[in-house]
């Protein structure tokens, strides 16, 4: 070989090579632009169900279990105790305040015979003032 193909070849091997690592890099760009669009989140597919708030208002205990998987299924419940009696009233308040902590939850009196039990996905702001009627039966067994 002449000195001029030997230069000639060393030149079109040079063209080549940077012609093939190219054709290289190439692939690698659409993988890495497949990844990203696979990174790529939908926010409307992140938004939580709304929260639900149920209004409960039992004649007796044996309705409490329904009450408590509301609580369980991190469902707020607003209970109303007016139309059951005293010692029930009780048992009822005690049953859901047991199923409040075991999943993390807050229960709050809200009135006289009234009460708001939330899990630990619910937040409640501010309070209600403590001033009842005195002559309230219900108040002075609590």
């Amino acid at each position: 070989m002449s000195i001029k193909n030997k230069i000639k070849t060393f030149f079109t091997m040079d063209d080549e090579y940077e012609y093939v690592e190219e054709q290289d890099e190439y692939p690698v760009q659409d993988q890495n632009q497949n990844q990203s669009r696979q990174n790529v989140v939908n926010l409307t597919s992140m938004q939580h169900p709304t929260s639900k708030v149920v209004l409960c208002e039992p004649r007796n205990y044996d309705e409490a279990q329904e009450i408590a998987d509301n609580v369980v299924n991190r469902r707020a419940v607003v209970l109303n105790l007016q139309r059951v009696d005293h010692y029930q009233a009780k048992r009822i308040v005690d049953f859901l305040s047991g199923t409040v902590y075991a999943v993390n939850g807050d229960i709050q009196k809200l009135g006289a015979q009234t009460f708001l039990c939330s899990p630990d996905n619910v937040d409640v702001s501010g309070t209600i003032t403590d001033m009842y009627d005195e002559d309230d039966e219900f108040e002075k067994g609590w």
